[in-house]
């Protein structure tokens, strides 16, 4: 029985560009004022018709460049965005990890974790009693009572991470949280996942580390502007996205000339 199954999964936002030299003499006298068609409206397709699916107690990896469409794609898993085309079918709980997500950063840590904890699902009774839990796993003690803005993104990992632990999901979905902190806090988040999948629960990880994909992950989707340029084995994956990043050059002499000027090709 799979716990993911995507169809043509498609998201498209719509983006409204007001003129920038549009004074209010043109609004006015040209009628702008009230008009619709002063606006422009594009449409950004962030997920361009994906089809994959995940068996349950599997674990997916997914990488990719920036600005690719992962953190969409999560956010649709966890059903916070709807569809614009396409079918998408999430069986079981659900948890998302993704930093500073539904947290207010005005209200203290001990604020947050109740309120996240009621948001995703917990009853109050139930947030009271893992309250001290879900302190000790993020290991806050010291400052579950500052705001969340004085906050390192460490540590809005490590709290992130134990309010979603205290769900014992079916689907947890890892926003690259594991690339902030301290390595003892990340081996014991990787400890815990790995008993979660031992337990039969199912993993999605957005990384852009491609080791990661070929050590927690069965199989791995590559994105590329909204679509699959990939899907299959990890290693597979994780080869070819290596391959391709390693083309990319990282030397600025290679981009700017003498003067700092780019180059024209």
């Amino acid at each position: 029985m799979p716990s993911i199954v995507a169809k043509e999964l498609t998201k498209r936002f719509s983006l409204v560009t007001i003129p920038k030299k549009t004074s209010f003499k043109d609004m006015i006298v040209k009628g702008r004022l009230f008009s619709s068609t002063s606006n422009k409206e594009r449409v950004l397709t962030a997920v361009d018709s994906l089809s994959f699916r995940v068996e349950e107690g599997a674990s997916l990896g997914i990488i990719g460049r920036n600005g690719c469409g992962k953190t969409t794609l999560l956010r649709m898993l966890a059903g916070i965005y709807k569809p614009s085309a396409g079918t998408l079918r999430v069986s079981g709980t659900v948890a998302l990890l993704s930093l500073g997500l539904g947290f207010h950063p005005d209200m203290t840590g001990r604020e947050n974790v109740r309120i996240n904890g009621l948001v995703l699902g917990l009853s109050p009774r139930q947030v009271e009693e893992r309250f001290d839990e879900i302190v000790d796993f993020a290991e806050m003690h010291d400052f579950i009572d500052y705001p969340v803005r004085t906050y390192s993104s460490g540590m809005y990992g490590r709290l992130s991470f134990g309010v979603a632990m205290s769900l014992n999901p079916d689907i947890l979905l890892l926003d690259e949280v594991l690339a902030v902190g301290d390595l003892a806090f990340s081996n014991k988040c990787l400890e815990r996942i790995r008993r979660l999948r031992q337990a039969g629960k199912t993993v999605v990880l957005v990384t852009h580390q491609p080791e990661m994909l070929e050590e927690w992950c069965d199989v791995a989707l590559w994105m590329d502007r909204g679509r699959a340029r990939m899907f299959g084995s990890t290693s597979e994956v994780a080869q070819a996205y290596y391959s391709e990043i390693k083309t990319v050059p990282t030397d600025l002499s290679l981009v700017l000339g003498p003067s700092g000027d780019t180059k024209t090709h």
